[in-house]
């Protein structure tokens, strides 16, 4: 299945007016890699990119009905802080998922990273937002790049 699974990672914070225009190339994007064979989708359920990845995989999901969206969770609680509006959205595509998987069942320090490292050892596209050199995404897409993943980053340059 590595063959045919494509991971999303990137930035938490999106800017408001690229948010569109990010959303609309990460639909096209998806839309190709379903018609290159990827079915199967993995998001890590962080607020930002993750989110809008995941939602956008339930849109094309009507139009592509063989498509799976997998969640790669970090621990259970991991929406306990956020906003009510950010908890909907997150028990939305939890509910919506074919799968969650939870790398660990509680917080702890490095409980990211293996959650980005199962992301990218369980793929073979790695489509990313990413427009700074250091953080979580940073770390993730370079991971990527040493496992041999195919990368597409949706960031302008």
């Amino acid at each position: 299945m590595k063959s045919q699974t494509c991971c999303f990672t990137g930035h938490r914070t999106i800017d408001a007016k690229a948010f569109s225009h990010i959303q609309k190339c990460l639909e096209n994007e998806i839309e190709n890699l379903i018609q290159q064979g990827i079915c199967c989708f993995c998001a890590g359920g962080a607020l930002g990119f993750d989110t809008m990845a995941a939602l956008a995989v339930l849109k094309l999901r009507p139009k592509f009905s063989h498509i799976r969206l997998l969640l790669i969770l970090p621990y259970r609680s991991q929406a306990r802080g956020w906003s009510k509006k950010d908890r909907r959205t997150y028990n939305h595509i939890l509910g919506k998922a074919d799968e969650a998987v939870y790398t660990s069942e509680y917080y702890y320090a490095g409980c990211m990273h293996k959650r980005n490292r199962y992301l990218v050892d369980n793929s073979e596209v790695c489509l990313c937002y990413l427009t700074a050199e250091k953080g979580g995404t940073a770390y993730t897409v370079g991971y990527a790049r040493e496992k041999g993943l195919r990368i597409i980053n949706l960031a302008p340059g």
